[in-house]
């Protein structure tokens, strides 16, 4: 088993920044790969961002490139994501997915860009 506890969603203006941090704990040693994921309001939910082990190869959502970048600190088994130059549709709530014998869920942080 995998237990994964977001935080650091809040709110925050256009063009602020945010870093998201997913802590996982349990059999992390089964884990190879580590992703955020958003859903909207109303909206199903998309994958943001993916980085996998071995290797640190990363993906993102053509919506975020050039503005989120995620990162993996093995050390403290913790999944980052700093967003920068937020806009109002980053609004949602984004989720920690890890993959390993199975996927395992966080339980979300609200991340909301208004002025």
């Amino acid at each position: 088993q995998v237990q994964l506890v977001e935080s650091g969603g809040g709110l925050v203006q256009p063009g602020g920044s945010l870093r998201l941090s997913c802590a996982a704990s349990g059999n992390i040693f089964s884990i190879y790969t580590m992703s955020w994921y958003r859903q909207a309001p109303g909206k199903e939910r998309e994958l943001v961002a993916t980085i996998r082990s071995p290797g640190g190869s990363t993906n993102y959502a053509d919506s975020v490139k050039g503005r989120f970048t995620i990162t993996r600190d093995n050390a403290k088994n913790t999944l980052y994501l700093q967003m920068n130059n937020l806009k109002p549709e980053d609004t949602a709530v984004y989720y920690c997915k890890a993959v390993g014998s199975r996927a395992y869920w966080g339980q979300g942080t609200q991340v909301t860009v208004s002025s």
